[in-house]
């Protein structure tokens, strides 16, 4: 077993010769503290090297940043480094420029950024240590980068329209920074444009990076990027990074690009951190996908730091929704960014006829309305698919007592327990917040009653509805729940291309990216929930939503129909969806928010404190609040920022940790940001005091 870093003694300093040469090497670590770390070397690591350190304690994989001509520290009070690593080549510079970008605007220490940026295997300090150790991982891996995927026989590409011609050729000839926004209606083609695009790309001799939201489109898309660029790449070319995959596997991809072997990166969020030599491209498919957001460590947005990339290398950077945010359509508007638009169906005729079905006066089955169970009757009988779209997984919301009111309650968040039903073993209760699970209960535990309903339904109650109403129907349902195992959500898209599923369930994991040839209908439940959400982008994302689920329908032939149920047929948002009309929608939406001076009129920062009692969060914002005030002299910015009162989160409660949030506004970005500066290195001396955990966020996409 390999040994761990605790368990490594930390040798004694070597003592240098008379005249050995001393250098000093400046470090950043992945510890809880701003700053770098200055130690004395006898060997002069280049920047973006790696080296292993000792650090109280323990020894610590870093990567050198600087050769100071003098120290922080005394000489003498200076540790030695253990090690150069050499395994692999110096982190490039504009890697290390992105690093040092996303540090500042983000407000973490650089070593926060780095070091958990790099593959797990290059920053394990026991790769390199101990009895077991045999050079480090890239030399275990015998140096074989590039993907051992097999190659895929090149395919017959389809002959674009006039819209995909003009689009492909401009940005495939773009040799200098152009942030692209390519609008195109679901199904209009996009792929094909970034695969033209990148055809021309590659027979420079540069590289491309394409992006994507989630792990379960990556396998679609790797298909169509062997078939299609193999013959300018080569069958081997293609590597593949998201979060899914070993530690082996994501080290394998990084060195393929670091190296220049792999020409072809295809990645989620993550990959936009990796090291591309002769990039050339950068794609991000779906850029409005709140995936691209990291929620915890450092809160960045891979689509604004794809941006700032392209910048800083000057390349071409390509942003494609049927939907964009508004801040991507707001910077297209007003001439910031080059804008192509696809507005017809690369294949179907039409796009999907949108119906909506008012509910109010509807007597419901198991949440459907009989045009929507007809509709999907009529469907099965010409042999087509149906999607049934619910984004709640589980079987029930809460789980109820009639005779005294009880509801299923998280004992550790202020959230409800979700039933469960659990196939073979038993059901259970499980909090979607804290993953707290148990039995459900034989009776009320309050009155003893033993008669318990599930309230509302979920993805695994819809499912079972269907069975029943259809037993000729072969369903299948796609959630976090059916694929936690890995591999099986590909097992059961490939399932659904295949045609061995009539009718599919599912959450947001089948609301884009997907091509499904045979699906006729789409059906809407629930979609009335996100209309009141507390956070001002809901609209925005409920039509995003919407409008890339209904997408899904009647791509390959004409006829496709979608379905929402709704008891609010006259809002904004459903009318916009009717007529597929995402200007009036961004029109409206911006026009909005430019009212009320909300992003993107407007720039924020969210901060977040926990702690075991809502008044100790609320303490320690209200005197973060209060920092300014006392000091106008030290935040000479104030007068340009807005900081609001601290108010609970609405889930106030998780896992027994109860927080507050306190948000930060200015319409001013540069002055935010300096601000941000000074007042982030006052705050850990007062979470110190307070004994609070907190998190500084930057542009928050969830307030």
């Amino acid at each position: 077993m390999p040994v761990s870093s605790q368990d490594i003694p930390i040798p004694a300093a070597p003592s240098a010769g008379p005249g050995a040469p001393v250098f000093w090497l400046r470090v950043a670590l992945d510890v809880p503290l701003h700053g770098l770390f200055d130690y004395r070397s006898d060997v002069k690591a280049a920047v973006g090297a790696r080296v292993i350190v000792p650090f109280g304690t323990r020894q610590l994989v870093g990567v050198v940043v600087g050769h100071p001509a003098t120290p922080a520290l005394e000489p003498e009070q200076l540790r030695d480094v253990v090690m150069v690593l050499d395994d692999t080549d110096p982190l490039p510079e504009d890697w290390l420029r992105l690093a040092s970008f996303a540090a500042r605007y983000y407000q973490r220490p650089l070593g926060e950024v780095i070091l958990p940026a790099l593959p797990a295997g290059l920053r394990k300090v026991s790769a390199y240590l101990g009895k077991r150790a045999a050079g480090g991982p890239v030399r275990r891996m015998d140096r074989r980068a590039a993907s051992k995927s097999a190659a895929v026989p090149a395919d017959q590409p389809p002959r674009l329209n006039a819209e995909q011609a003009d689009a492909a050729a401009a940005i495939g000839a773009l040799q200098e920074h152009r942030t692209v926004l390519l609008h195109g209606v679901t199904g209009s083609g996009k792929t094909e444009v970034y695969l033209h695009a990148a055809q021309q790309v590659l027979a420079r001799g540069r590289q491309v990076l394409f992006m994507v939201p989630e792990i379960n489109l990556t396998p679609q898309f790797e298909l169509s990027l062997r078939a299609r660029l193999s013959a300018v790449a080569g069958p081997r070319a293609l590597a593949v990074m998201h979060s899914g995959l070993s530690d082996g596997e994501r080290l394998q991809a990084w060195i393929g690009v670091q190296r220049g072997e792999a020409r072809v990166l295809l990645g989620t969020r993550l990959s936009v951190f990796a090291p591309m030599p002769e990039l050339g491209l950068i794609v991000v498919d779906e850029e409005h996908d709140v995936s691209y957001k990291q929620q915890d460590g450092l809160r960045y947005s891979a689509r604004d730091l794809a941006v700032w990339r392209g910048r800083d290398r000057n390349i071409p950077v390509v942003l494609g929704s049927a939907t964009p945010s508004l801040e991507t359509w707001n910077h297209a508007e007003r001439g910031h960014y080059l804008r192509f638009t696809l507005g017809k169906r690369a294949k179907a005729a039409e796009p999907p006829a949108v119906r909506l079905v008012d509910t109010r006066r509807l007597a419901l089955q198991q949440g459907f309305s009989p045009q929507l169970l007809e509709a999907m009757e009529s469907r099965l009988q010409l042999g087509q698919q149906s999607l049934v779209f619910l984004n709640r997984r589980g079987y029930a919301p809460v789980l109820n007592c009639g005779s005294c009111g009880w509801v299923s309650q998280c004992p550790r968040c202020t959230a409800y327990t979700v039933m469960h039903r659990g196939g073979g073993r038993f059901n259970s209760l499980q909090c979607h917040h804290c993953g707290y699970q148990a039995r459900v209960p034989r009776a009320c535990p309050d009155c003893g009653d033993q008669d318990l309903k599930p309230m509302g339904r979920g993805t695994q109650r819809v499912e079972e509805y269907l069975a029943e109403r259809f037993p000729q129907a072969r369903i299948a349902r796609i959630d976090a729940d059916s694929t936690r195992l890995k591999g099986s959500a590909a097992a059961l898209f490939a399932k659904v291309h295949a045609g061995e599923v009539d009718i599919l369930v599912g959450t947001q994991m089948v609301a884009k990216g997907h091509d499904f040839a045979n699906l006729g209908l789409v059906g809407v439940l629930n979609a009335d929930a996100m209309l009141f959400a507390q956070d001002f982008r809901a609209p925005e994302r409920l039509f995003a939503q919407l409008m890339q689920v209904a997408g899904r329908a009647g791509r390959h032939e004409a006829g496709g129909e979608v379905i929402i149920q709704t008891d609010y047929p006259d809002q904004p948002v459903y009318q916009a969806l009717v007529r597929h009309d995402y200007h009036g929608f961004a029109r409206y939406g911006l026009a909005e928010r430019e009212a009320v001076g909300l992003p993107p009129f407007a720039h924020q920062a969210l901060l977040t404190a926990e702690a075991r009692e809502l008044r100790m969060s609320l303490e320690f914002l209200a005197r973060a609040r209060d920092l300014p005030a006392a000091d106008r002299e030290a935040y000479p910015e104030a007068d340009a920022i807005t900081l609001y009162d601290p108010v609970p989160l609405r889930v106030v409660r998780v896992a027994n940790i109860e927080r507050a949030q306190l948000l930060v506004e200015s319409r001013n970005r540069p002055a935010l940001q300096r601000f941000l500066a000074q007042w982030a290195a006052a705050l850990p001396d007062l979470a110190r005091e307070l004994r609070i955990r907190y998190n500084l966020e930057v542009d928050p996409l969830e307030i």
